[in-house]
């Protein structure tokens, strides 16, 4: 079975870090978005890359065999995703606000896990209606990111937190 119907995942860090617009502040809001942004998702945005990146070396225009993608799921990027998920749900946050959008990610990334151990089992069933699912999973974990993202961006203008790309982790 080839699995060349698995769609690219669309890579979730938003790798922005977020600059602070006005002097000092007394908002527990920006101070816990800054923190979540600078410190809390930089810690976790490697492993991400690293489990995203092998999977996408390994499934669509680099899809080679059933048994190499079977072995980087297997091997690498099921344990380094479950370790990415782990630090994920470990991140404190102070206010209400950063909390329900920091779960929205941890959702989307729970999500997008589920649908690597999906195509996992189809690999192991050779079953394409497994593959699909595990698509379909996907795609509704994509959308979920974006909501994630816009919704840091709203809330980041709320604050007036101006966010800027991260060189250092740009894709």
């Amino acid at each position: 079975m080839e699995v060349k119907l698995l769609k690219k995942l669309f890579f979730v860090p938003f790798f922005l870090f977020a600059i602070l617009l006005t002097g000092c502040s007394n908002d527990p809001v920006q101070d816990d978005l800054l923190n979540y942004i600078n410190k809390e998702i930089e810690v976790v945005a490697d492993l991400e890359n690293k489990a995203v990146s092998k999977y996408e070396s390994v499934t669509g225009v680099n899809y080679t065999n059933d048994q190499t993608l079977y072995d980087a799921l297997l091997d690498e990027i099921i344990p380094t995703y479950q370790d990415f998920l782990k630090k994920l749900e470990d991140i404190s946050i102070e206010t209400d606000e950063v909390k329900k959008i920091h779960e929205k990610y941890i959702d989307a990334a729970n999500l997008q896990y589920d649908a690597f151990v999906k195509i996992l089992n189809a690999l192991q069933k050779q079953d394409i209606t497994i593959i699909e699912e595990a698509n379909g999973m996907l795609a509704d974990a994509r959308k979920m990111f974006r909501d994630y993202q816009d919704d840091i961006k709203k809330l980041a203008k709320e604050h007036e937190v101006e966010l800027k790309k991260n060189k250092k982790n740009a894709a």
